[in-house]
């Protein structure tokens, strides 16, 4: 396997983990409020995997050899 593939992987299992984090989380809210710093973590990890998984993906589209 290949760095962006690994990259790849890694980025869907992040995303996996965050989407089920949110589903449990936000379930349980009702109200508005400001995010606590885990909620915030989250989310800006949710934001690198999104990045690292649309610019690998692009990558891989563009290699010719995968």
């Amino acid at each position: 396997m290949g760095l962006l593939e690994n990259i790849l992987q890694i980025s869907g299992i992040l995303l996996l983990l965050c989407a089920i984090y949110y589903y449990f989380h936000f379930k349980k809210t009702k109200r508005k409020r400001k995010l606590t710093p885990i909620e915030l973590t989250v989310y800006i990890v949710t934001k690198i995997a999104f990045f690292l998984l649309a610019s690998s993906y692009l990558l891989l589209l563009l290699d010719k050899n995968y």
